[in-house]
Parts: structure tokens; C-alpha cells; sequence
């Protein structure tokens, strides 16, 4: 497996739920939009930095409690998106319960989370939230596992002659490919998303900044 410089610190600030500025309810809304398939760092990123900007830089939705009583329309003045928003604002309604603490509750949930019954966990059956959402929200979580999307599954298949038509299946093949590969497996994940820009160095070091 080859391995792209910087992506295990990216992933080790992922599993330690760093990301954002430790910001959960950035990281909500990175998982929330992210859920539409739209290019992670051309849309994802510059929308996530500008909802940080409107919302979380100036005081207004600074904690999962005012994110779970946030106006759709407000939000979707960063993404245009009702089903991705009104799946985060739920998301944070579920997660304030977990702890007091965003960073806490966020991990808590996550290390209470299974993945082989996701359909019936209290953020899995949440109108908008797959798999890919489930798996990216325990990432960021402290979970070390990968997103079967298909940026993944094709990486996994092209670099690694790893596939499954099971998606919990490819998970845990990938999981076991990534331990015998020397790395994390959210590294892993974040090495699939990297190895299919054309500009590798460019978007490791824009996940540097995430």
C-alpha cells in the first residue's frame, strides 16, 4: 500500500475528533454535506469553511444544542440542501444527549456504535444518514474504520484487489488490509480520497489544514 506523507497525522487528528478546530458541529456539517457525493475539496471544504465562518467564528451555532435548534433556511444559506441540514440538526439532537460535552458526546456515541446494526442505531436511522455518514461520524469519533463510498471502493479494488458487494463486508476487508498494511484504516480512507485528485500534495496538505 502506498503511503502519501501527512495523511497519518490527518487521520490521527480525525480518530482524536480534531478536526475543524475541534469544532463538532463543523465536523456535523462536514458529514452532512459530504452525504450528497459532491467533490470534498472543491465543495465540501469551502462551504464547511464558510458555515465555520457565518455560524461558528462569530458565536451564533458554536455547540451541538444550537445546532439541534437551528433554522433549515439559515443553514441553507451555506448549502442548499434541506434533506443534508435537517439530517445534521438531527444528528446534534442526538448527540447532546450522549454528554454535556460536544467532543464527548461525539465520542461516546461512537464508541457505542455498531457497525453490522447501523440501520437501528439512534444516528443510522436518521432520514439522510447511510452508511457512509454512519461510518464518517465515527471516524471523527475516535473509531478507526473507513467510509465504503465509491471513491473508496474503487481505490480498494484498482491498488488493492479488494472488493465486496457487502458494504459492512468491505469495511471489514478494508480494516484487515489496513492493519496488514502498516496503517490506520481511517489513513487508508483518507489515502482513497487523496489518490483520486489530480493534485495528490495539493489536498493532502488542504486535509492538514482541516
Amino acid at each position: 500500500m502506498h503511503r502519501l506523507e501527512g495523511l497519518d497525522r490527518v487521520a490521527e487528528r480525525c480518530l482524536a475528533t480534531e478536526r475543524w478546530g475541534s469544532s463538532v458541529v463543523c465536523m456535523l456539517a462536514d458529514a452532512g454535506i459530504t452525504s450528497t457525493g459532491v467533490g470534498y475539496f472543491s465543495v465540501v471544504v469551502p462551504r464547511v469553511r464558510r458555515f465555520q465562518r457565518e455560524f461558528v467564528s462569530s458565536g451564533r451555532i458554536c455547540s451541538l444544542e444550537e445546532l439541534a435548534e437551528a433554522e433549515l433556511g439559515e443553514l441553507m444559506r451555506v448549502w442548499g440542501n434541506r434533506r443534508s441540514w435537517r439530517a445534521v440538526v438531527e444528528i446534534a439532537g442526538v448527540l447532546r444527549g450522549y454528554s454535556g460535552s460536544d467532543r464527548e458526546a461525539l465520542r461516546r456515541w461512537a464508541a457505542s456504535s455498531v457497525l453490522s446494526r447501523w440501520r437501528s442505531d439512534p444516528v443510522g436511522r436518521i432520514r439522510g444518514v447511510g452508511i457512509n455518514t454512519f461510518q464518517y461520524l465515527r471516524m471523527m469519533g475516535g473509531v478507526d474504520t473507513v467510509m465504503p463510498d465509491r471513491i473508496v471502493r474503487r481505490f480498494l479494488q484498482e491498488v488493492a484487489g479488494i472488493s465486496a458487494a457487502d458494504e459492512v463486508e468491505l469495511v471489514k476487508l478494508a480494516e484487515e488490509h489496513a492493519r496488514g498494511a502498516g496503517m490506520s484504516a481511517a489513513e487508508l480512507c483518507f489515502t482513497a480520497w487523496v489518490w483520486s485528485c489530480s493534485d495528490r500534495e495539493k489536498a493532502v496538505e488542504e486535509l492538514l489544514k482541516i
